[in-house]
């Protein structure tokens, strides 16, 4: 895919000006000029990441409780399954302490992304559409595949689950599980599994900004997992599929679907599960 203007240089000030577009609209929105504009662009947009990630993390954490456990109050989840606000303040706290260093990922993918390291292209014109959604199908399934096997090995690899994935597995009940406990990890397991999405950079060609939504709807998608309800929309892997995870350890490694732990062996599904009747 060769650059589209007179040469690599101007394609890659195409990200620049991006960046410095997303900048703007957020940070000038929320903060003085004083606060972020003597900022160098990278720290610029490692506090429009962290900023945007906290709003979507909080908001959507927030709309998502709200709705289950008071809106629609023994509707979806039993009243003495609901979790305690201890809970989950304890689980908005850990996601706080962490949500410094996520962001710092997605922030050095669109840095290599300006100096030309990745295969990433600016603009959906730069390919055909035919061509963008077969690369971006290619994307989720690196995507789907890398985070699936980084999940088992925290797992499997005893001293990466009791030092780093054990933090998020303090959640193992019904009634300690909520929409916060998506973000609710040590740092570097955060990182380690979304490491996937930015390796895809540096062997797929991704519109870079299809792939910064794409991070921002995965802490979207966290919250809804585990909200311990069983939509039942096959092939997603919801929350009835990751609640078995929360209780057995051992099944449903996988992320937005269950393709990768039914290739596996991995699958236990809530239907055919005693756990299922918790949903």
């Amino acid at each position: 895919m060769a650059p589209p203007m007179d040469g690599p240089s101007d394609y890659r000030q195409l990200f620049v000006d991006d960046a410095d577009f997303y900048n703007r609209l957020l940070l000038g929105t929320l903060l003085p000029d004083c606060v972020w504009v003597p900022l160098p662009r990278f720290f610029q947009t490692w506090l429009r990441n962290y900023i945007g990630g906290v709003l979507v993390y909080l908001l959507s954490g927030f709309f998502w409780c709200f709705y289950i456990y008071y809106w629609k109050r023994n509707v979806y989840v039993p009243t003495d399954a609901i979790p305690s606000r201890k809970a989950m303040l304890l689980q908005i706290s850990v996601a706080m302490k962490a949500m410094p260093w996520y962001c710092a990922l997605p922030t050095i993918s669109e840095y290599l992304a300006e100096i030309g390291w990745t295969k990433c292209f600016p603009r959906l014109n730069n390919i055909s559409w035919l061509a963008f959604l077969v690369y971006l199908a290619i994307y989720q399934i690196f995507v789907e595949f890398g985070i699936y096997w980084m999940h088992r090995e925290l797992h499997d690899i005893k001293p990466l689950y009791k030092y780093l994935h054990a933090t998020h597995h303090v959640y193992n009940k019904q009634n300690t599980l909520s929409p916060f406990a998506g973000l609710a990890f040590h740092p570097l397991d955060g990182i380690l599994q979304a490491l996937p999405h930015s390796i895809a950079l540096f062997i797929i060609p991704v519109h870079l900004t299809t792939h910064l939504v794409a991070i921002f709807i995965e802490a979207i998608w966290t919250a809804n997992i585990h909200d311990c309800i069983h939509a039942k929309l096959w092939p997603v892997m919801g929350a009835g599929y990751h609640t078995i995870h929360h209780t057995t350890y051992r099944h449903n490694y996988g992320h937005f679907t269950i393709w990768m732990d039914w290739m596996f062996g991995t699958l236990r599904d809530p239907l055919d599960d005693d756990g299922g009747k918790l949903m």
